[in-house]
């Protein structure tokens, strides 16, 4: 509950500063260049080296990957029925095929599921939601941030420059040093601040209502990411026989609204900035619903 609160204070607070005149324009980039260079690297360092491999968790391991894949294979095929400018593209590139799948899935999975479940959504998360954020993420960053197409050297710069995935990579290296308890102490106030700073920074730019040309992708964004996503991972694991509680979990999971920090970058980067805020807060909102309705279902 206390994430819940704090997600809604967040957002209103924002929300409510819009209409200070004595706000810089520019406040809500500067929350999210906080964001991608202090906050997401130092929850990527506090958070990789604690991964535990385990045989047995193939769906959790699995699911978000083949939904990243088909999530973008959807929002493609939309630009191209739609036309859809390069900046939306992108920008549902990054909030469709990525869920909240941590500060708001693992909260929902207690409270709708038990504290003895968390550990799937954990696995669900980290290696499949956290690393795709750090590598698809900044692949999608990289090729449609720009108005024109880089190439593929600049791609590739910007991946491995990138500091969440710089992050992601030094982690993998420490996953045998244990940090020292007033460093990992560091580490994860420092990626605490991440939920609270993003979400004040989609209030400064959530509006109640869309430009004309953003309602067609906003709709089919936020359909595709909290009913036909879920859907697909509940027929897929019905149909392949899986019942597990690790399977449940995967379900419940993928039926979690856009990341927050997939927003963050789409807001920081200029794609659709918008369209990212209402995906994320809106997505936010809807989501208590929709995540209602799928608990029952499976």
């Amino acid at each position: 509950m206390t994430n819940f609160l704090l997600i809604f204070i967040c957002l209103g607070a924002g929300m409510l500063l819009q209409h200070r005149r004595d706000l810089p324009a520019a406040t809500a980039q500067a929350l999210n260049l906080y964001v991608i260079y202090i906050a997401l690297p130092a929850l990527v360092l506090a958070q990789m080296p604690t991964l535990q491999f385990s045989a047995d968790l193939l769906v959790p391991i699995a699911m978000p990957w083949l939904l990243l894949a088909i999530g973008a294979g959807l929002v493609l095929l939309g630009q191209r029925l739609f036309s859809w400018s390069r900046e939306v593209t992108g920008c549902l590139l990054l909030c469709v095929p990525l869920g909240n799948t941590s500060f708001l899935g693992i909260p929902m999975v207690i409270a709708f599921f038990g504290e003895e479940f968390v550990p799937y959504a954990v696995i669900y998360d980290q290696l499949g939601s956290f690393i795709a954020l750090a590598t698809y993420g900044t692949l999608v960053l990289a090729a449609y941030e720009e108005g024109s197409r880089p190439r593929l050297s600049k791609i590739i710069t910007r991946i491995v420059t990138f500091p969440p995935f710089v992050a992601l990579v030094l982690a993998f290296f420490l996953r045998f040093y244990t940090y020292p308890p007033a460093l990992a102490a560091t580490l994860e106030r420092m990626g605490s601040s991440l939920v609270p700073v993003v979400m004040v920074a989609v209030g400064l730019q959530l509006k109640i209502r869309l430009p004309g040309s953003y309602v067609v992708p906003f709709s089919l964004g936020l359909v595709v990411k909290l009913l036909l996503t879920p859907l697909l991972a509940l027929g897929l694991c019905r149909l392949l026989g899986f019942s597990s509680a690790a399977a449940q979990i995967a379900i419940f999971e993928a039926g979690m609204p856009p990341m927050v920090t997939a927003g963050a970058l789409a807001l920081a980067a200029g794609l659709a900035p918008e369209l990212a805020a209402a995906l994320v807060g809106w997505g936010i909102v809807l989501s208590f619903a929709t995540l209602t309705g799928l608990y029952w279902l499976i």
